[in-house]
């Protein structure tokens, strides 16, 4: 092993588990903005992730985890909570089918929120909480009176007068927004893994089903693994097109901030990395008797979450939010005042 490594791992603490060793700790829904409610853009902020494993060819059922602590002064029992949790978001990556890491929050879908299997998960579970303020969070950046706000509807308003000779047109913002896998670079040392870098990347959904028009059929496995959010309210019309350019120059790369750094979605990034890590494992114990017995076997016990119905009620909480909307607001401006809010 070279020398970066081992700095690497110095840097790192180091805690090891075996699979019958992980304990199930009971949670609620974890708290979620309420319908109505503007949400933030967040502070940056490193989460404890999964940064690396290392297996054992003769015992498929003994995993060694290395743990990033990152920014967070946790105490030794935060740091094994927070350590069981992210090895169970690893499980639930092994033993549920790649085809089913997804989830859903529409108005018009119950019965597609996430697969039965994964919902039971807290994976599932936590994935669809960060959907829920994805969703927040991108109709709370419009807010006309915010800086962000005030930038976009400028843009919006500017390029209608550019196009149309009047700003007095309706103005669909109602867009879904995705978030896909974007890098994962792992280092792999015989039977260790590292993952050395991560990135996800947020788009329109029109832009999303483009590309994967053009993906190849047998790209990375981890591609499947989105969410698939929508968000916003607002009309339909002329303005569609505008709005949705708009939304790519000024909007999307401050989602794609947010979720890659801000401290609202330093969940989902636990998440990718454990992903990530599950991924390489996948495919490195393929043939073993883990992989045979435990791997796309939908075998969630040990990981499953005391409330089944948790997903329902995620789901309920974000239907109200939709109705709702995050903000009310009505202004009677002229034309030419769109100009003042640049």
């Amino acid at each position: 092993m070279g020398r970066f490594m081992r700095r690497f791992l110095a840097s790192l603490l180091i805690l090891v588990f075996l699979v019958s060793d992980v304990r199930v700790y009971a949670q609620g829904v974890m708290p979620l903005p309420a319908p109505g409610t503007r949400l933030a853009l967040s502070p940056a902020f490193a989460p404890s992730l999964l940064k690396g494993i290392k297996v054992y060819r003769h015992d498929p059922f003994r995993f060694d985890f290395i743990l990033d602590k990152g920014d967070g002064r946790a105490t030794d029992e935060q740091v094994k909570t927070d350590s069981t949790r992210l090895i169970k978001y690893f499980l639930a990556s092994l033993t549920v089918p790649e085809k089913d890491l997804w989830v859903n929050l529409s108005p018009y879908e119950r019965d597609r929120i996430v697969p039965e299997a994964f919902g039971q998960t807290e994976m599932g579970r936590d994935l669809l909480a960060q959907d829920y303020i994805l969703k927040q969070i991108t109709a709370s950046v419009i807010y006309p009176d915010d800086k962000v706000g005030q930038e976009f509807w400028a843009k919006v308003y500017a390029e209608a007068l550019k196009r149309y000779g009047t700003t007095d047109i309706p103005v669909d913002t109602f867009n879904k927004v995705w978030i896909t896998p974007a890098k994962a670079t792992v280092y792999e040392n015989k039977d260790a893994a590292f993952v050395v870098e991560s990135q996800l990347k947020v788009m329109l959904e029109s832009d999303y089903l483009a590309m994967e028009k053009n993906m190849p059929e047998a790209s990375c496995v981890i591609e499947t693994a989105s969410l698939a959010p929508a968000t916003a309210w607002g009309g339909h019309g002329r303005g569609e097109d505008i709005a949705k350019q708009v939304l790519r120059d000024v909007i999307i790369p401050i989602l794609e901030k947010e979720v890659n750094a801000g401290q609202n979605f330093a969940t989902l990034r636990q998440v990718y990395n454990s992903l990530i890590l599950a991924t390489w494992y996948k495919r490195k114990i393929k043939a073993s008797i883990m992989g045979q017995a435990y791997v796309d076997k939908e075998k969630t016990g040990g990981i499953d979450i005391v409330d089944k119905n948790e997903k329902e009620k995620i789901w309920a909480q974000y239907v109200e939010a939709f109705k709702k909307g995050a903000f009310n607001l009505i202004k009677d401006e002229k034309e030419t005042s769109v100009m003042h809010l640049k």
